[in-house]
């Protein structure tokens, strides 16, 4: 399944474009891109601006923003590597949150057990703050979370006496 935003559910639902409202270290975002627009930025009223942003509104202010050449992102007027152990951190604390959207959780789940790809994501690090290879892992980890979770519900729904 190619997650991209003019595809069918559930991939177009996984895009970081589409609006899932969730809470992160104190803030809420629209959607994901907001965050991954905002963070390009150190300069916190500008970052808090497209933090309100959803989807390609959010990618078209982040855009012009040059954050590759000393490879810093910002958040909250802290500075991140974006080579570092730190965003890697960052970046699984993120989606981790994005993951308490409900609407997100369903259609991280319907998506079964199919591949999960994004063909249109780029894959070098230095022109992007998400590579295709960071995107995807991150939806097959929470996926595959989601789906132990759903079956441990399950089982302990329909065999409550056996301690699930």
């Amino acid at each position: 399944m190619d997650v991209k935003s003019s595809n069918s559910y559930p991939s177009s639902m996984l895009s970081n474009f589409h609006p899932h409202t969730f809470t992160f270290r104190g803030t809420t975002f629209p959607s994901m891109e907001s965050l991954l627009q905002g963070i390009k930025s150190p300069d916190i009223e500008q970052q808090n601006n497209i933090f309100k942003l959803v989807g390609l509104q959010a990618k078209r202010s982040g855009k012009p923003i040059n954050w590759y050449d000393k490879r810093l992102l910002y958040f909250q007027g802290q500075p991140i590597d974006r080579f570092s152990q730190e965003y890697q951190n960052f970046l699984d604390e993120a989606f981790e949150a994005l993951s308490q959207n409900k609407a997100f959780r369903k259609a991280l789940l319907d998506s079964g057990n199919e591949p999960i790809t994004h063909s249109i994501g780029r894959s070098d690090p230095n022109k992007t703050v998400l590579t295709e290879q960071e995107f995807v892992s991150r939806l097959m980890k929470l996926r595959n979370k989601l789906q132990g979770q759903s079956q441990t519900a399950n089982k302990e729904k329909d065999f409550p006496d056996l301690g699930f």
